[in-house]
């Protein structure tokens, strides 16, 4: 009877240490989070949404800035007077501005 005792005590202190880890395990994924969001729909529509808005309005302004350094680069190189390279650089810069100068 006495090694029925130990393996059910072995058995429960194997649970328990199961338990412990899953316990840490769902604290690490933010297992609570995860479940309160389910419960409020609204909240993570809301969450979701000023996050799709910051992620755009982050894209906006890299391309925009990305857009800036290119063109001063290109502008820099028709200055150095290549042949070909800047004139079609060139003709890339005039269309560029004239589209700025006269919108749609």
């Amino acid at each position: 009877m006495s090694k029925e005792k130990a393996n059910d005590k072995s058995l429960i202190n194997l649970l328990v240490k199961k338990v412990d880890e899953m316990s840490l395990k769902m604290e690490k994924m933010k297992f609570v989070d995860y479940v309160y969001f389910i419960e409020h729909p609204r909240k993570m529509l809301w969450a979701n949404f000023t996050n799709g808005l910051a992620r755009g309005f982050g894209i906006a302004i890299g391309f925009t800035i990305l857009s800036a350094i290119t063109l001063y680069i290109l502008k820099s190189i028709v200055t150095i007077n290549l042949p070909y390279i800047g004139e079609f650089i060139s003709d890339i810069v005039e269309i560029v501005q004239n589209s700025m100068n006269n919108p749609r």
